[in-house]
């Protein structure tokens, strides 16, 4: 029996004879492109990035004393990266928007933009520079939530709850303990609208920490 011609396979063998590069290619690349993606990416968001509305830092001779800022601790259940929101009680998140970094991180660069721009007397220190810290800041962020107050439909109103507790760094004795709450209201019920919205209760409740900070630090004795 005679071995027939590989024109006579026709088009399918050409097919085939092309698929298999594109296939042994695939697997060179490790296996980790899909042709076919199952659900469209999440929208990535962030807040914080410019705090105080771009005001510019105070000079160096101005910051008379330090301030050494402990671990943040947030709440839970808005610490992720996922949108957290209230509607009667009930916790959900935004499908299809996450944060760009989980809130917790997002939430201390902002911290730390919000002391580098304001001009006030404080600056935070690092580990590496406790001996010259004259205060130890404690937050607590206890809510920061989107809050349909008026119902699914309607804009929602963010939360931003944030406790501040404030030591004197040499002793540990309590200079301040107050909690700070700054609400905005969305302008849309859309996603942008509350990411924005999240970004100036932010603000506005950092603002409030830094000033208080500052009233704080200049109270204490000069060294």
């Amino acid at each position: 029996m005679s071995i027939p011609p590989v024109r006579a396979l026709g088009p399918a063998l050409r097919s085939l004879g092309r698929a298999v590069p594109a296939l042994a290619l695939c697997l060179a690349l490790g296996g980790c492109i899909s042709l076919f993606p199952k659900a469209e990416p999440s929208g990535l968001y962030r807040f914080g990035h410019d705090p105080l509305g771009g005001a510019a830092p105070a000079p160096a001779a101005a910051r008379t004393f330090g301030v050494l800022k402990t671990p943040t601790v947030f709440t839970r259940a808005a610490a992720a990266d996922r949108i957290l929101t209230v509607t009667n009680g009930e916790a959900a998140y935004i499908a299809g928007a996450r944060w760009v970094s989980p809130a917790s991180v997002l939430f201390d660069e902002a911290v730390s933009r919000a002391f580098e721009s304001d001009a006030s007397r404080a600056r935070l220190v690092t580990r590496g520079e406790t001996a010259r810290a004259a205060l130890a800041l404690r937050l607590e962020v206890r809510s920061f939530e989107a809050d349909y107050v008026d119902g699914p439909k309607a804009a929602p109103e963010v939360l931003v709850e944030i406790r501040a507790v404030a030591t004197r760094a040499a002793d540990r004795t309590l200079v301040g303990d107050q909690v700070f709450v700054a609400k905005v209201k969305a302008t849309d019920n859309r996603v942008g609208a509350i990411v924005q919205a999240y970004d100036q209760a932010n603000s506005q409740a950092l603002a409030q920490i830094v000033a208080w900070v500052s009233a704080a630090g200049a109270s204490l004795p000069q060294s």
